[in-house]
């Protein structure tokens, strides 16, 4: 079968901007260019639009547009809520708790404060990769600040109850007394789950515009009213002093509108990216033997699919996938010569060596049956071809 194009199955990596919100950027790189700070009428041309794009991420959100700080993706936004408030709330207590399967935003900055001298509770995670409720809520001390958990897992999809996470820490800081922050990061939900704050009950939520067919370099953080935070960037005071530093208007107006466009077709894109995911499992499962599922087989993102396939590296597929014209990614990451296996599958219990032969395919909204019978045409008889070649060492933990 020949490759109809570059088929392009790593959405959970960044996905292309919609041409409606690059049109909407435009403008404001050219003719309504000015600092939304400045008094002048073009300055107040770029403050229009500020305002507007914080109050139409605010009706997606459900909250106030007040409680809408636009940052620069979701690293900054992690590091900004995780730091935010452990400086915040550091004369009440140090101790932080997140699961052992989060995003490295949020690991490296736990990880950062640790070594500072917090206390840091990095819990375990079920078979699927699933925090419950019942763990955080034995977990929380008497010196617990925050609580970080991710709504949706980004290498395996598994999603979290943080509705009931966020109930539990709610009444296990009413028992104690106590502020407790509960943060999620949400930057893979956005697009298909629910976004609505209140409904989640989370004081603070980080979304990422190039996850959701907006531009990259933008991002948000919605922090509830009334919650304990210090900024991590000073300077101008701009964002109601939680964020210094011009707003990056053509990229909020982006945002904004991808924001937007994504939450509206949520349902419709979800149903289009499960089919194509149910289709490339059960295919795989009838086809490719010694063939694992990683994350939850029912409570995962409706475009996420991540294999293991025994005996095969990662690394190893997704070259012969591109030589094919597939962008896939894997749960592994080449490094200083070495193929590290992914954290998120051995907190699963999974084996150094099964961990590195994973493939994570993650689809979007363009994506097509077509794409999907051409990929497990060539996954099939590439999985054959490499379980064939002589096993290599490789070295590494």
């Amino acid at each position: 079968m020949s490759s109809p194009g570059l088929i392009y199955l790593d959405h959970a990596g960044t996905t292309p901007t919609d041409p409606r919100v690059l049109e909407a950027m435009l403008p404001y790189f050219t003719q309504l260019y000015g600092n939304p700070s400045s008094i002048h009428s073009i300055g107040q041309e770029a403050r229009h639009a500020l305002d507007d794009s914080r109050e139409r991420v605010a009706q997606v959100l459900g909250c106030r547009s007040s409680e809408v700080v636009f940052t620069s993706g979701g690293t900054e936004s992690d590091n900004a809520a995780i730091q935010g408030v452990t400086t915040a709330l550091h004369e009440t207590g140090n101790h932080i708790i997140t699961s052992s399967v989060e995003h490295h935003a949020v690991l490296h900055t736990c990880q950062y404060l640790e070594n500072l001298g917090c206390e840091v509770t990095f819990l375990p995670v079920d078979e699927f990769g699933m925090v419950q409720a019942e763990q955080v809520y034995n977990a929380i001390g008497e010196r617990t600040t925050l609580v970080t958990i991710m709504y949706a897992n980004n290498e395996i999809g598994t999603i979290n109850p943080i509705a009931e996470i966020s109930q539990a820490v709610q009444q296990r800081a009413a028992e104690l007394d106590r502020t407790i922050v509960m943060h999620s990061d949400g930057v893979q939900a956005a697009g298909f789950l629910d976004l609505n704050v209140r409904r989640l009950g989370v004081d603070m939520l980080s979304l990422s515009g190039h996850k959701f067919y907006g531009p990259k370099g933008t991002g948000v953080l919605y922090v509830r009213r009334g919650t304990p935070y210090l900024p991590l960037l000073l300077g101008g005071g701009q964002e109601r002093e939680r964020r210094s530093g011009t707003e990056n208007i053509a990229g909020i107006v982006g945002l904004a509108l991808a924001l937007e466009l994504a939450d509206a077709a949520r349902m419709q894109s979800g149903r289009h990216c499960a089919a194509l995911r149910d289709r490339i499992i059960q295919r795989a499962f009838d086809t490719i033997p010694d063939t694992s599922l990683n994350g939850h087989p029912t409570q995962r993102l409706p475009n996420n699919i991540n294999f293991s396939f025994a005996g095969v590296e990662g690394e190893s597929i997704l070259l012969g996938l591109d030589m094919a014209g597939v962008a896939a990614s894997s749960g592994s990451a080449c490094s200083s010569g070495s193929l590290e296996p992914s954290h998120v599958l051995l907190a699963l219990g999974q084996t150094a060596e099964l961990a590195r032969s994973s493939l994570r395919i993650t689809l979007g909204k363009e994506n097509t049956e077509e794409e999907v019978d051409y990929l497990l045409g060539v996954l099939v008889d590439l999985v054959q071809r490499l379980r064939q070649l002589p096993t290599l060492t490789t070295t590494g933990s």
